[in-house]
């Protein structure tokens, strides 16, 4: 099946490199998780903790469909 995928912030640098700064699609087999999704990309877990399937928040394991978009941002900080 196929996803597109986004990486925001500091994520950026999983990215393959000829993706640029858009989403881009990923093959991945079905009943395929978000954590399992992060693994594919080579994303540390402890990086990556604000998930976005579809515009609606998810979690690592929200298992994935064909035609999925999903966002992935690292933790978020301030004051």
């Amino acid at each position: 099946m196929k996803i597109s995928v986004n990486l925001f912030a500091t994520l950026v640098c999983f990215k393959p490199d000829n993706t640029g700064r858009d989403p881009w699609t990923v093959d991945c087999s079905e009943g395929t998780t978000v954590g399992e999704l992060l693994c594919m990309l080579k994303v540390p877990s402890a990086k990556a903790r604000i998930f976005f399937v579809n515009n609606v928040h998810a979690n690592e394991k929200t298992v994935l469909k064909d035609g999925d978009q999903v966002g992935i941002f690292p933790p978020v900080g301030g004051g």
